[in-house]
């Protein structure tokens, strides 16, 4: 049951706002209830609906977060509306029944001392005639709302007869003032233009009850209160036999109907009322009614269905809320029902609530709150539907039709609009209070299984901008590392997986994973139980990765796989990053790891099975591993080989007090090819433009970059610094230059060459603006290897980590066990280090 119009309210608004001002106020809030109703119908009709009205549309749709927050504040807004209302029946019973100011004995009827505590004890009186039929359940409130129903539309239709068949009239009006009492007259006319002329404009005065100054605003709200019946049959939702048959059929007539009784009430008071009755006499249709007990009645029982209808609505809301646990223990009392299912303790926590607010003493004093609570929760209604409908879910298909996002939109601007222009202070504070109960209930509430609305707009606006994005508009200006790390175990890769984030620099991130069996063999599908465990990983190590899990025959075929298919569009891995190959025994950093150190002991294994023992076999050959590094370069992926990653403890390495600051060792050559010392072809400048983006990390920001430039004796070192130094100023990277003298190491070289390793097809370099792969054309014997490991190890301070150049595998696969071999050699421990191999042309020397 919706409300019906309280021709009180109508009176005191045109009173004061006069016909136009009137209509344009109806208009308002029946614009904004419109809309409301439309969204309240496409979500009513899109599903089954359970207890709590509006608050289980809002949370189904927007999740736990804005749920819970929207229904505390719904819950609040049902509860000052049961007291406003009941306070303004405490009202309409002392102008009939009370003990004129002044007098202290009354006569006749007029019996009922009047005073604060008195008329709070009349309002406690009625709100537990409330609270009786509440308890009793919903079926006996139905009937009694049914009967009032009835009472109402009697009564509706006397005051509409009245209007036409009481003769004109004085009624004597006497108000309390500081001096004693206050005696004027007012007029009932009958229809007269000049009454209507009078009645046209807005003439605010200080209302009798409160003694404030009306205004627009003001007025605005006191009337809105009565039009907030359209959620008295969604909060009913739970008790309703077909909610989203009746919701949506009863809500629209009942909008419809009250807004044209409404505007024909108020024509016909401006018509017939001169402004002081209406102004000063609230109660002036029992004066004009052909039989004014029953107008007094209707007053009475439409009041008493508003207050009955906020309080039940107010306890099934604090019901829905316990029953969803979002606050926990502190309205676990309010999931308690009767053998019948009737939440009896959220009602008479409800009912405590309204008591308290009942202090406040005053209609109008309320008023406002409760009509910015009102506005908040109808703009978040539509804000809901307005996301279901942007979502394009294909499970949002509402059988009510008759709305737009459009509508969504105008319902929430001018929610918003007119909560602000009734009064700025509350809407502000209630806008507030809103978002401190959005941030709790983010950190504290459990996880919900409702589904959340912001995934789907994610989703939708993702792809959205996916395809905008245009890999044939690529610029080198705009490159930034997209990583895909092959992770075999996580147990051995924590530390790893948590430098590569730093290396990403706002770019993809993928964590791959090979699982080797083949799925004919399989039953279903064993990487979808894996899924939940990575996903655990990545959000407990705290890193913007996705997770991309594939089963092959060989490792090396599912890393081909991963490279082919990871990504979207224009989000594509352009770097493969591996462990390095080598006979050290895996070690478990994932329990020593910061992120599981204060973890209990069981959330540590995640799922992922113990290490491989050191005497185990390998799930991949050197062959293989090295096949692997070519298969990336050949499909144009820079790679990344990490040794000894594990023991880098960047908490300790960053965080020292001691000076100096940490630092980063670079090699931009080639140290297994000393023929071929350069530092501007495509490689080195991809090893320096990796450790820059390392080093712009803000974990890594007080480190400093040492580039090393290796010279020999008659190659003017000073003039290669010089060209070196400038091309780092071109290039923007900030790092220190330290030469380093290497005839010795050079020496061995030439003292060892054995002739060609690589092919033919790599002697020569690719052209100009063509990707160039440096190959190894001569073999270099493993002492200079050693040599070369010992020159850059002998380097002090020890840094953080070191970035050295990657060779390309050579084009003969028998090689590649030595090649692998002379990398070993070449990394032997020296520490956190890793090995970088540039295909791409990534630093731009452009605006």
């Amino acid at each position: 049951w919706a409300h019906w119009p309280l021709p009180p309210s109508a009176g005191f608004v045109v009173g004061h706002a006069g016909l136009y001002q009137a209509l344009v106020m109806f208009a308002v809030a029946y614009f904004i209830i419109g809309m409301t109703v439309l969204s309240v119908c496409a979500i009513a009709t899109n599903g089954a609906l359970d207890a709590g009205g509006a608050y289980y549309m809002i949370s189904r749709a927007l999740g736990p977060e804005f749920g819970g927050s929207i229904g505390i504040m719904f819950f609040l807004a049902n509860v000052c509306g049961s007291a406003l209302y009941v306070l303004g029946l405490v009202e309409a019973v002392v102008d009939s029944f009370g003990i004129p100011p002044g007098q202290e004995t009354g006569t006749g009827v007029h019996v009922l001392p009047q005073s604060y505590w008195y008329e709070l004890l009349y309002g406690t009186v009625l709100l537990a005639l409330c609270l009786l039929v509440c308890l009793v359940g919903a079926s006996i409130y139905a009937k009694a709302t049914f009967l009032i129903f009835l009472i109402v539309a009697v009564v509706l239709g006397t005051i509409l007869v009245s209007f036409f068949a009481t003769r004109p009239l004085q009624v004597p009006i006497r108000l309390p003032n500081a001096n004693g009492t206050e005696t004027d007259n007012g007029s009932f006319t009958g229809f007269s233009l000049s009454t209507l002329r009078d009645n046209l404009g807005g003439k605010y005065r200080v209302d009798y009850t409160t003694g404030q100054m009306m205004s627009f605003s003001s007025v605005f709200a006191v009337m809105f209160n009565g039009c907030t019946g359209i959620m008295a049959g969604s909060n009913m939702s739970g008790d309703l036999k077909r909610p989203s048959y009746s919701i949506p059929r009863g809500t629209i007539s009942a909008v419809l109907f009250t807004y044209l009784v409404y505007n024909l009430l108020a024509f016909l008071m401006c018509a017939t009322c001169n402004r002081v009755l209406l102004q000063k006499d609230y109660g002036f249709l029992r004066d004009i009614s052909i039989f004014p007990p029953l107008v007094t009645v209707g007053i009475y029982a439409a009041t008493l269905s508003a207050a009955m209808s906020n309080l039940i609505g107010a306890s099934r809301i604090l019901y829905a809320l316990a029953r969803d646990d979002l606050f926990g223990r502190a309205l676990a009392l309010a999931k308690k029902t009767s053998a019948s299912g009737n939440p009896v303790m959220a009602v008479i926590l409800s009912w405590l609530v309204v008591q308290l607010v009942l202090f406040s003493g005053k209609l109008n004093t309320i008023a406002s709150v409760v009509t910015i609570f009102f506005l908040l929760v109808y703009a978040t209604v539509n804000l809901a539907c307005l996301a279901l409908e942007w979502a394009s879910a294909p499970n949002f298909r509402p059988t009510f039709r008759y709305f737009t996002w459009h509508t969504c939109l105008l319902g929430i601007a001018g929610c918003c609009v007119m909560m602000f222009l009734i009064s700025p202070v509350s809407a502000s504070a209630s806008l507030g209070f809103l978002l401190l109960l959005l941030l709790a209930l983010h950190y504290l509430s459990p996880s919900s299984t409702w589904g959340y609305i912001s995934q789907a707009l994610i989703f939708h606006q993702v792809r959205k901008y996916l395809l905008m994005l245009d890999v044939r508009k690529d610029h080198v200006k705009f490159w930034r590392p997209q990583m895909l790390l092959m992770v075999q175990n996580p147990r051995g890769s924590a530390r790893l997986i948590d430098f590569v984030n730093d290396l990403k620099k706002s770019g993809l991130y993928v964590l791959g994973h090979v699982e080797l069996q083949d799925l004919d063999m399989l039953p279903s599908d064993p990487l979808q139980p894996q899924q939940d465990s990575w996903l655990s990983l990545v959000d407990k190590l705290n890193v913007k990765a996705f997770v991309s899990l594939t089963l092959a025959p060989s490792v090396r075929h599912g890393v081909r796989q991963l490279l082919f298919t990871s990504g979207l569009g224009g989000m594509r891995p352009n770097t493969l990053v591996l462990g390095f190959y080598d006979d050290e025994a895996p070690q478990d950093g994932l329990a020593r790891h910061p992120a599981f150190t204060s973890a209990r002991e069981e959330e540590v294994p995640l799922g992922f099975p113990p290490l491989r023992a050191p005497t185990s076999p390998k799930l991949l050959s050197a062959r293989e591993y090295v096949g692997i590094v070519a298969d990336a370069l050949k499909m144009l992926r820079n790679v990344l080989l990490a040794r000894q990653l594990e023991s880098l403890d960047k908490a300790w390495e960053l965080r020292r007090a001691a000076s100096p600051p940490p630092t980063i060792h670079v090699w931009p050559v080639n140290l297994l090819r000393p023929d071929s010392a350069r530092y501007a072809d495509t490689c080195s400048l991809f090893l320096l433009q990796m450790a820059c983006v390392l080093n712009m990390a803000r974990a890594w920001r007080r480190a400093r970059l040492r580039l090393f430039l290796c010279v020999e004796a008659g190659t003017m070192p000073h003039a290669q610094e010089e060209k070196l130094r400038q091309l780092l100023k071109d290039l923007r990277i900030q790092a220190q230059i330290q030469l380093v003298p290497w005839d010795a190491i050079t020496r061995l070289h030439w003292q060892t060459c054995q002739g060609p390793l690589g092919g033919p097809e790599e002697e020569e370099e690719e052209e100009e603006g063509v990707v160039n792969f440096p190959s190894n054309t001569t073999q270099v014997s493993d002492e200079y290897v050693c040599a070369a490991n010992k020159l850059v190890l002998e380097q002090s301070p020890a840094p953080a980590v070191r970035f050295l150049y990657l060779p390309r595998p050579p084009a003969d696969t028998s090689l590649y066990p030595l090649y692998l071999h002379q990398l070993e050699l070449l990394t032997r421990g020296l520490g956190p280090t890793v090995l970088v191999h540039g295909v791409s042309a990534v630093t731009s020397t452009q605006l």
